[in-house]
């Protein structure tokens, strides 16, 4: 996942003001919360994200297709 260092918020930051990182979010699209200096939180604009739409069998052909492309050679593999 690719992170938009404008969109990256502390945890503790985000405690005291939700609303900053709702306008980052309205902004950008999401918003990524971080705890101890690492990822941990995603606020997402729902009418921004196009995952949110898809129906489960779209999701799932998503995850199949990315799962194919990384493991491949080992299919490839099975397969013979």
């Amino acid at each position: 996942m690719t992170i938009d260092t404008q969109t990256i918020v502390s945890v503790s930051e985000a405690n005291q003001n939700f609303s900053r990182v709702t306008r980052i979010a309205d902004r950008s699209g999401q918003a990524v919360i971080f705890k101890n200096n690492k990822p941990k939180y995603l606020l997402l604009d729902i009418d921004s994200n196009p995952l949110l739409d898809m129906t489960d069998d779209e999701k799932i052909d998503v995850v199949a297709a990315r799962i194919l492309k990384r493991y491949r050679e080992a299919f490839e593999d099975l397969a013979k």
